[in-house]
């Protein structure tokens, strides 16, 4: 039997996973990580993107994060996510709707216009289709 870690994802809404894992990845502040059981603690933020775990049956699942923060603890790994839905839940249709319309939003600056917003709204659009595609990568 593999080790295994404890993980929740909880979003602002509710408890989207708890259970036994065996690896999860994540994008953090500085880049990609791999979390495993007996990880050294650690508290870092989230980019937009996909949050693999991979459970002790070998099965991954794939969610979404939409930003937040990923704690590790002796045997229980957090990611507390302002949005979180399992990839399946995505809609690819408002994802590309709403890249398009932010990257619209950065072409056409006018007087209203905030760089921030705009950028932010084209990142999490952005990541959204990151995580169709990951997930898609592992149905094959």
């Amino acid at each position: 039997m593999a080790m295994t870690m404890h993980c929740n994802i909880v979003s602002a809404e509710k408890e989207i996973f708890s259970g036994r894992v065996t690896m999860l990845v994540a994008t953090g502040s500085l880049g990609e990580l791999g979390i495993m059981p007996g990880h050294a603690p650690l508290l870092t933020g989230l980019r937009p993107g996909p949050v693999r775990l991979l459970m002790d049956n070998g099965e991954e699942e794939v969610f979404f994060a939409s930003g937040g923060f990923l704690e590790v603890q002796p045997g229980i790994t957090t990611v507390l996510a302002d949005t979180a839905l399992r990839a399946d839940d995505l809609d690819e249709a408002a994802a590309i709707e709403a890249r398009d319309a932010a990257e619209k939003g950065v072409a056409d600056q006018g007087a209203e216009f905030n760089f921030s917003v705009a950028a932010a709204q084209l990142a999490e659009a952005s990541a959204r289709l990151r995580t169709l595609d990951e997930l898609r990568k592992r149905k094959r």
